[in-house]
């Protein structure tokens, strides 16, 4: 099976892909998002793993922004622990430490950490294609945050590992697919959806789900593109669309909606 992710060998998305399919898989690295999800759509690869927040850095909008311009579906979702580890050239200390390079996500989750020992953050395109990029350029007073696994792959040191500011950190990943599926244990299901611009809109679209004990995990609102001022709305539930409950509430909350669009009912993590 081939599954795709954004980033280089080591990524943290290529440590979740294989902690939720097992070792058996191939893994297809990509450059960017776009890339990713393009992946998916062509079927290069089966699946498509992509982060969609984090516990401590909130959500990652552009994949959302993503989820709506592709025709994919979510067939599953996992939870991450992150790990951060301070990578270096062998042999270098600490305190030559002077800059600090990894994705913008993950030099927020270490900021009070950086920030103690005076390092610089600089922002690159990966976690693990900073360590690939610091091995590189042979600067010894550059370090990357990546995960152990990226420093192993390419023969670099750990200064320090478990750097990031709060232990509570995870990273919830979906997985991406070009079919729908049936969830045969416990759903959720994610959906995009948007309103008119009228009192009480959003309130009666949340209603349809509160009348109904609907549990929702998750309220995203981003912003309409060639409209401003207008939203979309992104929700996660817990059900299914082939629960007779969570179809009413659907078919109820399109006599609201402007548009409505199930992105996917999966397994719930847990």
């Amino acid at each position: 099976m081939k599954v795709a992710f954004q980033g280089e060998h080591g990524a943290y998305s290529e440590q979740a892909i294989f902690e939720y399919f097992g070792k058996d898989v191939e893994t297809i690295p990509c450059e960017s998002f776009d890339a990713l999800f393009d992946a998916v759509a062509s079927k290069n690869g089966e699946a498509g793993f992509a982060p969609i927040e984090n516990s401590l850095a909130g959500s990652i909008h552009q994949n959302y922004d993503l989820l709506l311009r592709h025709n994919l579906h979510i067939v599953g979702e996992y939870f991450l622990r992150v790990r951060h580890c301070l990578i270096t050239l062998p042999d270098v200390k600490k305190e030559e430490i002077k800059k600090a390079i990894s994705h913008p996500q993950a030099l927020g989750q270490c900021a009070n950490y950086l920030r103690n020992l005076g390092i610089k953050p600089e922002s690159v395109y990966d976690t693990a294609g900073s360590v690939k990029m610091l091995k590189e350029s042979g600067a010894r007073d550059t370090a990357a945050i990546a995960s152990k696994r990226a420093a192993e792959l390419y023969g670099m040191q750990i200064v320090e590992e478990g750097i990031e500011d709060n232990t509570e950190n995870f990273t919830r990943f979906l997985c991406l697919g070009t079919e729908s599926i049936v969830p045969k244990e416990e759903a959720k299901t994610s959906i995009v959806f948007t309103l008119k611009n009228q009192p009480g809109a959003l309130y009666k679209a949340l209603s349809v789900f509160a009348l109904r004990d609907i549990d929702l995990t998750k309220i995203e609102s981003r912003p309409l593109q060639g409209k401003p001022w207008e939203y979309l709305f992104y929700i996660d539930f817990i059900g299914s669309t082939h629960d007779e409950i969570c179809k009413k509430a659907l078919e109820n909350l399109g006599e609201y909606a402007l548009m409505l669009r199930v992105l996917g009912s999966y397994p719930r993590f847990k």
